[in-house]
């Protein structure tokens, strides 16, 4: 028996992904909660064999973020991360963070049991490149740079933030617009923002 803890905040989807996963030979969801950050706590005491995570959950919390912790104290146990986001940092972060299985929820029911079977038995399963023209063009400081201009952080705010010079600050801005085209940072944010290519605020 597979038993499974979902960490997902919308609680419709909560309980569709459990009655899903209990009319399945072989599994059983043995517990849930809407906000990641207790999911350690949650893994201590209920012993799942595999942990369904959103990257997203209440408070902000990041699903990634308690991957990488529940991982460092429960080797044995398996995690699949999941989003509704095409954001651009999310698979790389999930990767070395060291999360088994990836996948979007606009998957079907078939492909969802067939990543927590072929997780359970070893075999990872993340999705291909991302389609995103943006994904993977951005230096770590870059990304940093986007979502500090989602918060509305100004640009000497920014610059404290990051510990750089303005120059230096403005030479990551340049670098953005160059990758994508656009002539403003501020159009890129929004762009950005409203397609789910940056989550602006992750805990």
């Amino acid at each position: 028996m597979i038993k499974i803890l979902i960490v997902e905040d919308q609680a419709i989807l909560r309980d569709s992904l459990e009655h899903m996963i209990n009319a399945q030979d072989g599994m059983e969801v043995i517990g849930g909660t809407d906000d990641a950050a207790k999911a350690p706590e949650l893994c201590k005491k209920l012993k799942p064999d595999l942990v369904l995570m959103d990257v997203v959950t209440k408070n902000n919390s990041s699903g990634i973020r308690y991957s990488a912790e529940i991982l460092g104290k429960f080797p044995d146990i398996k995690i699949v991360v999941m989003t509704s986001y095409p954001e651009i940092t999310f698979i790389d972060e999930a990767r070395k963070a060291g999360v088994h299985s990836f996948l979007h929820k606009n998957m079907d029911k078939d492909h969802l049991l067939y990543v927590i079977r072929s997780t359970m038995k070893g075999t990872g399963v993340y999705p291909g490149p991302d389609v995103s023209p943006f994904a993977s063009r951005f230096t770590e400081k870059e990304i940093a740079v986007i979502r500090m201009v989602c918060q509305g952080l100004d640009r000497d705010e920014m610059a404290k933030k990051l510990n750089v010079s303005e120059i230096s600050l403005k030479k990551y801005i340049t670098s953005i617009l160059d990758k994508t085209g656009f002539d403003s940072i501020a159009k890129f944010a929004i762009f950005a923002v409203s397609q789910g290519l940056i989550a602006p605020e992750i805990h």
